[in-house]
């Protein structure tokens, strides 16, 4: 089991960013994938969550109306699309993946909910 991130880098606050995460090993439609960051010194918090096989995404309240989770399951690919970036959106981005159900969906924002972790990709929003 894989997980790759990648498109992190250096941007202006208001700019723009596309992470994405490639994954193998598994069948892509049984898991949800997930993001999540952390910035120095604080603790790794959950970001967004998409499940095909449960229909659903989900976002934090601080990135919520700025960033945007898709798949593209032709390619076991998923993407964060964050837009209006702030300094505070400044941390190193992991994509993670668990099989999730729609009982189990709310799980979705806790580290140890996930068996698979990407290595991450760091994302830098100068003021």
């Amino acid at each position: 089991v894989q997980l790759v991130e990648s498109g992190g880098g250096l941007v202006q606050a208001g700019g723009s960013l596309r992470l994405s995460c490639a994954v193998s090993g598994f069948t892509f439609d049984d898991y949800a994938i997930s993001w999540f960051r952390q910035a120095p010194g604080k603790e790794r918090q959950a970001v967004s969550c998409i499940s095909t096989s449960v229909g659903r995404t989900e976002y934090a309240k601080s990135v919520k109306g700025r960033f945007t989770i898709s798949s593209d399951n032709a390619k076991n690919t998923v993407y964060l699309q964050m837009s209006n970036l702030k300094p505070e959106d400044t941390a190193v981005y992991y994509c993670a993946a668990e099989v999730l159900t729609i009982e189990t969906m709310p799980r979705w924002i806790f580290e140890s909910t996930y068996d698979y972790w990407g290595q991450g990709t760091q994302v830098t929003v100068s003021s």
